[in-house]
């Protein structure tokens, strides 16, 4: 399969005449493409996090097996990540991209098609080993991703431009919610018995449409569009330097070992990145069952609060981008703390409303579950976004992939697997929702520190 991926070989450049007006408008593609194929693996990723509360009360899975068959997409998604960040390093982004998407709307699809009955360590089973297999596709997204952003875009604009293009995810999050109300209706007006498979198959079908433009606009870098290097093209060479040449097709042993391993630096935003996916998928995967189970709001209300969460959180994600270009000088550490910080009040608030410490009309309740939802969503993607900045920064471009990987690996196996699905998912079956939301509450405050350990690291590589 490896061969069929490989990248484009460079085509011969174009006149120079027409350099300016073609990469402006490539760009812009190639930009396109990349957000909006992101953004439709995220309709393809967390739909069980929406169906959950139907297919509990229908006695398919219990909140800890939700739990459990949850996790499976993250710990597959983490070693994904990482293995298919050192393939897309050397493979052809447009291919990697579009396929994996394909391949990933047909396996979520059919877990809306397959017939599940009343045993709940039998449908367990094969929901688990199904989300196991999207989690991995989930992999082939952001890797490549990453690649274009670091090929046709330079280093000294890259923190601007990556935040902008990170917001793909939360437009993604927040698309899955309607297009899954619109999924359940349809299967309501078709009479499906169990309509909460709508959530499966209706965002699928929409991602697959979504693959068939990715292709279209996608290309690989611009040398294979008979362009010359984007830091050429700037006069932006500023950077990590590869040990080869910027396109070159670096050998594992010297992606892995040499740019990650030995990156004392990119350890430190690993470890950093536990905490802020904690916090993301502790409360936005959780957020339906938690506020059904609560009797705060309804199935639909639920829905549309995790929509609003995730659409805050793509202005967040921009407010962050642009203050640390502007404010920190591309210094990402700083604003991670500040949103941290500001984040663990969000939750905070979140757990004292739902634990029933802040006594309120339910009006009220939900206005404030609103504002809490809407603080973490606008502060917690910041670093997420942030946490990719930091990654790519600190390797050469042609390692980009790579070091995505392994920042995610700990994010998504660590921080979102075992804390917010294992750990959170348990404490909830376990004793309660209000001590599940407590610990995440803990892994916020405890990600302030973690995020300002990288504060002076930064200062000296910017002086």
């Amino acid at each position: 399969m490896a061969r069929y991926l490989d990248p484009p070989k460079p085509k011969e450049p174009i006149a120079a005449e027409k350099v300016d007006k073609e990469y402006k408008s490539m760009r812009l593609k190639v930009f396109l493409g990349a957000f909006l194929g992101y953004a439709a693996y995220y309709l393809v990723r967390k739909n069980l996090s929406l169906a959950a509360p139907d297919m509990i009360k229908d006695g398919i899975l219990d909140a800890g097996k939700v739990g459990l068959a949850m996790s499976a997409v993250s710990i597959a998604y983490a070693f994904s990540k990482f293995v298919m960040g050192s393939v897309s390093d050397r493979s052809d982004a447009r291919k990697f991209l579009c396929v994996g998407l394909v391949l990933s709307a047909l396996v979520m699809m059919a877990v809306g098609i397959i017939p599940f009955g009343t045993n709940t360590a039998l449908n367990t089973a094969v929901i688990f080993i199904l989300m196991l297999v999207v989690g991995w596709l989930s992999g082939f997204g952001w890797p490549p991703c990453g690649r274009i952003m670091a090929h046709w875009f330079s280093q000294n604009e890259r923190s601007f431009k990556m935040s902008i293009w990170n917001v793909s995810h939360t437009i993604g999050s927040f698309s899955l919610g309607f297009l899954a109300i619109a999924g359940v209706a349809l299967a309501a007006d078709l009479g499906v018995a169990q309509t909460w498979k709508g959530n499966f198959v209706f965002p699928s079908l929409i991602a697959m449409v979504i693959a068939l433009f990715c292709w279209w606009a996608i290309r690989d870098t611009p040398e294979s569009c008979g362009l010359p290097a984007v830091g050429d093209w700037r006069n932006d060479h500023s950077g990590v330097k590869s040990k080869g040449a910027a396109g070159e097709k670096l050998p594992f042993k010297t992606l892995f070992v040499d740019y990650v391993l030995k990156n004392k630096l990119l350890w430190v935003v690993a470890i950093s990145n536990v905490a802020v996916y904690m916090v993301r998928y502790g409360i936005g995967d959780w957020a339906p069952t938690y506020l059904q189970t609560k009797g705060i709001m309804t199935a639909a209300e639920s829905k549309i609060a995790f929509s609003v969460h995730n659409i805050v959180g793509a202005v967040g994600t921009i407010a962050c981008g642009w203050a640390t270009s502007k404010i920190f000088k591309g210094r990402c550490a700083p604003m991670n703390v500040i949103c941290m910080l500001l984040c663990a009040v969000g939750v905070l608030l979140y757990w004292m409303v739902g634990s029933g410490m802040i006594e309120a009309s339910p009006a009220v309740q939900k206005v404030l579950i609103y504002v809490a939802l809407c603080m973490i969503g606008f502060f917690i993607y910041g670093p997420v976004a942030l946490t990719g900045v930091q990654a790519l920064n600190l390797v050469p471009k042609n390692a980009a992939g790579t070091a995505a990987g392994f920042v995610g690996l700990f994010g998504y196996l660590v921080g979102d697997a075992v804390c917010s699905k294992i750990v959170v998912g348990g404490i909830a079956n376990g004793a309660s929702w209000d001590a599940a939301m407590l610990s995440v509450a803990i892994g916020s405050l405890i990600g302030v520190g973690l995020c300002a350990v990288l504060i002076p690291s930064e200062k000296k590589l910017a002086a």
